[in-house]
């Protein structure tokens, strides 16, 4: 039988709150049922709530029906701003700790600009991220403001490159020449014929290289060829002025808190604007991060960006030390990640891709097809571990070996380095040891494989294998391959886990 009008009417105002669920529908009056108000309906909204991840929001009626209310949309906004701040975190990692390095050389080290740096010491390679424990650094910083470079590369022994502020490598800089280094839109006067000429894209760039030859004189010599000066005293180069950073305690690492928005906003207020970070620029607007204006962030802003740079860390700790990249893993038996996620015959399309450049730039400074080789040559190649054969984060207050397999496939040689997971930096023990390396004198196994150990004590008979590790913190390493063999390309050669002992 068909039902009649009042109980058609009556049969879909009992249905109103079931139909409308999450949305929070109160009561069965004419506005709920989507006809004219008439007895008994009032003037007044009635405030509907849906609960979120981030907590309860309020409308003026239903979810699509009604405007958020006052309290809402400052939480909208709130939030907004918040989620930019955390991705605009990751995506300015690589331009904020260039800057933190460079004021670190300048400031603290008291380096001139253009001035080369030599970085030799086990507390001066501390103030680098997941530095080489090995082979020497000399390190400058430029800024390009004052007039264009001359770079004088030498013709072997070193590894290295010029790189921009966002430490993107200044394409075949590492390969022996004299370059000229210009700023954007800038010229230089005079004859450069006999110059390689390299546009950077930044105004403050760096120059770093390592020392290779393992003989002492050979590394004195390839030295003496680098000379890095002002193009306009090319009549008359000045001998290249060198800076022994010594012992003394610095740091070139990212800062945290508001400390990192202030040294963001001077890369905003010194660098151009690439085309690919125009919308992250647009995100930073709302935050008091703006070209030409500035940073004066009021009390809802430091608290946004104090929180972000909390969540934001911890984000790209995640996303540096449990990777969700495909063919992010060396060999699928192993937990060892490719270190640098760049793809050597494409370079340039890594500053395209947010999260693997994040993951690197957390915890390393400096990217080039030189540093993620995908053939044989005069490269270096780096794999990262932060988990041992167990899937268990590595522990400064545990004993584990690594097994280095016998016939590693490097030209040069192979090193194992632990870092500390608070600054990336390298691991800081009493014994001042974080590495161990092909270049030591190592107790080797019968079949020539190598055993190293990672742990608060040495094993007896294995002392010079042995790395210190500091209870009550966590450390990952890095396994660097110098100038890698076919049997790093093709996989072939099993690095395995550290093993808990």
């Amino acid at each position: 039988m068909k039902p009649s009008r009042r109980e058609t009417i009556s049969l879909l105002a009992g249905a109103a709150p079931a139909a409308l669920g999450v949305l929070g529908a109160a009561g069965t009056g004419a506005h709920a049922q989507g006809t004219k108000p008439g007895k008994g309906a009032t003037s007044e909204s009635r405030p509907r709530k849906i609960e979120t991840r981030i907590g309860p929001l309020e409308f003026t009626h239903d979810f699509t029906n009604g405007y958020p209310t006052d309290a809402t949309i400052d939480r909208l906004y709130d939030e907004r701003d918040f989620q930019r701040a955390c991705q605009a975190y990751l995506w300015s990692l690589p331009a904020v700790s260039f800057r933190s390095w460079q004021k670190g050389i300048t400031e603290q080290l008291g380096a001139r600009n253009g001035q080369v740096v030599a970085i030799l010491s086990y507390e001066a390679r501390r103030g680098i991220l997941t530095a080489n424990a090995t082979t020497p650094y000399y390190l400058g910083f430029v800024d390009l403001s004052a007039g264009p470079l001359v770079v004088e590369m030498p013709p072997s022994g070193v590894q290295g490159g010029i790189n921009d502020a966002w430490q993107n490598t200044l394409p075949e800089t590492a390969a022996a020449g004299k370059y000229l280094v210009l700023a954007p839109a800038q010229e230089a006067s005079g004859d450069v014929s006999g110059y390689i000429i390299r546009r950077s894209p930044t105004f403050n760039i760096f120059l770093g290289l390592r020392l290779t030859d393992a003989d002492p004189e050979r590394a004195k010599e390839a030295l003496s060829h680098l000379q890095m000066y002002p193009y306009a005293q090319r009549d008359d180069p000045p001998k290249t002025d060198i800076l022994d950073a010594g012992t003394k305690n610095w740091s070139g690492l990212p800062p945290r808190g508001m400390d990192y928005w202030h040294r963001l906003d001077e890369v905003v207020q010194a660098e151009p604007i690439e085309p690919r970070d125009i919308f992250f620029h647009a995100m930073l607007r709302p935050l008091g991060i703006a070209k030409g204006t500035p940073f004066k962030p009021d009390a809802r802003q430091t608290k946004i960006l104090t929180d972000a740079t909390l969540v934001g860390e911890a984000m790209a700790k995640a996303n540096s030390a449990d990777r969700r990249f495909k063919g992010d893993k060396y060999r699928p038996d192993a937990h060892w990640d490719f270190a640098l996620l760049l793809d050597a015959d494409a370079p340039d399309a890594f500053w395209n891709l947010l999260d693997e450049r994040a993951s690197w730039f957390y915890e390393a400074v400096g990217a080039g097809a030189a540093m993620a080789p995908k053939r044989p040559g005069p490269s270096s190649a780096y794999l990262s571990a932060y988990k041992d054969k167990a899937g268990q984060w590595l522990d400064g207050g545990r004993s584990y070996r690594l097994h280095v397999p016998p016939d590693p496939p490097i030209k040069l040689f192979w090193s194992v380095t632990l870092y500390d997971v608070d600054t990336r930096a390298l691991i800081l023990n009493e014994q001042k040891i974080a590495d161990r390396s092909s270049r030591m004198d190592l107790r080797k196994n019968s079949d020539g494989s190598v055993d190293v150990y990672c742990g608060p004590k040495p094993p007896a008979g294995f002392e010079a294998n042995w790395i210190p590790t500091v209870p009550g913190k966590n450390w990952f390493a890095y396994f660097r391959f110098y100038q890698p063999t076919e049997a790093y390309f093709d996989r072939s050669w099993p690095l395995q886990d550290f093993e808990r002992l």
